[in-house]
């Protein structure tokens, strides 16, 4: 795998999982994570490179297993 790839995955997963939930990106940053839309925008393109927690927390907000976030 190459570097920053598993950041791409889980950018690429975020968005996926978003899209299906029919939420802005606006929403789901200030409504569901509390966090500012520019960040959640940097996840989705594969810019931040997050922590095993922090993963594990995202996923917790999104009700989904942190798998999904990394497969």
């Amino acid at each position: 795998m190459a570097e920053g790839e598993l950041q791409r995955v889980v950018g690429t997963n975020l968005l996926r999982i978003r899209r299906e939930m029919k939420l802005s990106q606006e929403r789901l940053a200030n409504d569901v994570l509390g966090l500012s839309t520019r960040y959640v925008a940097g996840i989705e393109a594969g810019r931040h490179n997050m922590t095993l927690r922090s993963v594990e927390r995202l996923a917790e907000a999104l009700g989904v297993d942190p798998i999904e976030l990394l497969k």
